[in-house]
């Protein structure tokens, strides 16, 4: 029962935002959008392929960092709390979800970009399958600036609560929200950069 909520949960299609659904597959990529929205606000990009769009949420903005602890490397236990002190990207993906992996060169760019800023990206996947079939998955898309994370109990999902995939949530060095983003955004892109320079503040 808890996991078909989960799935529920984390894969509801939305008008509004693009994200990742099991009866759809991935649509086409996309690239940025043009500036910061405020709160709810849908933001498409004429240049950029449906998949990419997003909706920028503002209203948790302030809000302290879960405490939930969730699997890293080798299966070391792992919270956000242990990048305290550092801005940090929390992504929540899947591996059967297409605009999840879209995105995901986006992700590694802004790895390796704001890495000497101090910047923690964290591709925190929430597949419930077998850890070894994510990590091969995670390794063969050669993202090298990038490491896995998995939290197969879903506990950010059911937390952040968007009812999509991708899910990004953006925090301060004081580990306080400053925005999440429902569905696919190109982390590469101007909007993009505008929200993380806001989080490094």
């Amino acid at each position: 029962m808890r996991t078909e909520i989960a799935l529920l949960l984390l894969c509801g299609l939305s008008l509004l935002s693009a994200g990742c659904d099991r009866r759809s597959g991935p649509a086409g990529q996309g690239e940025d959008n043009a500036s910061v929205p405020t709160s709810g606000e849908v933001v498409p990009s004429a240049a950029a392929p449906k998949s990419f769009d997003a909706k920028i949420d503002r209203s948790h903005a302030g809000k302290d960092a879960p405490d939930f602890v969730f699997s890293g490397a080798d299966n070391k236990d792992v919270s956000l709390a242990d990048f305290r002190g550092r801005p940090m990207l929390v992504n929540l993906w899947a591996t059967w979800c297409g605009p999840c992996v879209a995105e995901m060169p986006t992700l590694d760019t802004v790895a390796a970009r704001y890495g000497k800023a101090g910047l923690a990206v964290l591709a925190v996947s929430q597949d419930m399958g077998d850890a070894a079939e994510v990590a091969a998955f995670f390794a063969k898309r050669k993202l090298p600036n990038l490491t896995l994370y998995r939290d197969p109990e879903n506990q950010l999902g059911f937390h952040y609560a968007t009812g999509l995939l991708p899910t990004t949530v953006l925090y301060n060095r004081q580990g306080r929200e400053v925005a999440r983003v429902a569905g696919a955004m190109d982390w590469s892109g101007k909007q993009a950069e505008a929200l993380i320079d806001e989080a490094l503040e």
